[in-house]
């Protein structure tokens, strides 16, 4: 299990919750969760994405913690939530699920934004009753539903069996990754992020990315290889928005693309400029707009004072 980041410091620092809970999913996994911001405010539940933690939105959660309850937890394997014996899209959903479940009052709506895993997450559990009764919108960020290897970018080989291989290999590698050096970070630079991404935030994504273990790592990467949430996207009835970085190489703007096309209730694409797969960190001010643009228009303003655990 990884622990908080390190050094991160600030919009970055990831920012201290009203209060935090363990919720056991269906299977008995436990998972971290954070709140943020008051009771009975609008809620926001954030999805984060592989090898990543609750840490990735620290810029959104300072900010929309002023004047939302924002809900953040750690996908199982992920920053202090431990990884169980069973890791697949329906233990994706089955968390989320839970989550959900555990800090939201019954019937009541939020905006549900996931990166990368965390929208795949939402894609997996978009059929599931309990999603549907606590999702008002939501927001897709960096992200695809199938053919990950195939579509990605960082080996830089023309598109082919040999390139899709080779990003299979990577998304599944075993290989630790280190201390957070120059060198790691202009690797995790190249991978993951805009060529202008300015140093400050290509060190706050290394330190959360570092501190993944690398057994969860290659655990989830082995999911993602063979991804296929296609259905998923079909049956994501909620009013969704789109957001992508135009130089994202892990999930290419084609997923965008694909996604805009089958949504049912697509209501926009956002596509940042030279901006790479770590949106809510490259561009933490256009995430944080877009969510709180969704929540205005989508989530009511009427969220109970307060909340009994377990409700």
């Amino acid at each position: 299990m990884s622990r908080p980041v390190p050094g991160a410091t600030g919009p970055y620092a990831p920012p201290v919750p009203a209060r935090t809970v363990d919720v056991i999913s269906a299977d008995g996994a436990r998972l971290h969760v954070e709140v943020h911001g008051s009771e009975g405010a609008p809620a926001v539940v954030l999805a984060h994405g592989w090898t990543c933690s609750t840490a990735f939105w620290a810029a959104q959660i300072r900010d929309l913690a002023r004047d939302h309850r924002v809900i953040a937890y750690d996908q199982r394997g992920h920053g202090r939530s431990p990884l169980s014996p069973d890791c697949s899209t329906d233990t994706l959903a089955d968390d989320l699920e839970a989550v959900l479940a555990h800090t939201l009052a019954p019937g009541e709506q939020a905006l549900i934004a996931g990166h990368s895993m965390g929208g795949m997450t939402i894609m997996a559990a978009a059929h599931r009753p309990r999603f549907r009764e606590h999702t008002a919108a939501v927001l897709l960020c960096s992200t695809g539903s199938s053919r990950l290897t195939a579509e990605a970018r960082v080996v830089p080989l023309p598109a082919g069996r040999l390139r899709t291989w080779l990003s299979g290999r990577v998304l599944g590698s075993r290989a630790p990754l280190g201390p957070v050096t120059p060198v790691a970070k202009a690797v995790l630079k190249y991978a993951t992020m805009g060529a202008g991404s300015a140093p400050h935030m290509v060190d706050a994504c290394a330190r959360i990315v570092h501190a993944c273990p690398r057994t969860a790592r290659h655990t989830w990467g082995t999911v993602l290889d063979t991804l296929d949430l296609d259905h998923g996207v079909r049956q994501l009835t909620a009013p969704t928005e789109v957001l992508h970085g135009t130089a994202d190489r892990l999930t290419p703007v084609a997923h965008a693309h694909a996604l805009v096309a089958a949504l049912p209730r697509c209501v926009g694409l956002k596509e940042l400029p030279g901006a790479g797969h770590m949106t809510p960190v490259e561009a933490p001010e256009a995430v944080t707009a877009r969510i709180r643009e969704l929540v205005t228009t989508y989530v009511a303003g009427n969220a109970p004072a307060s909340l009994e655990e377990g409700a």
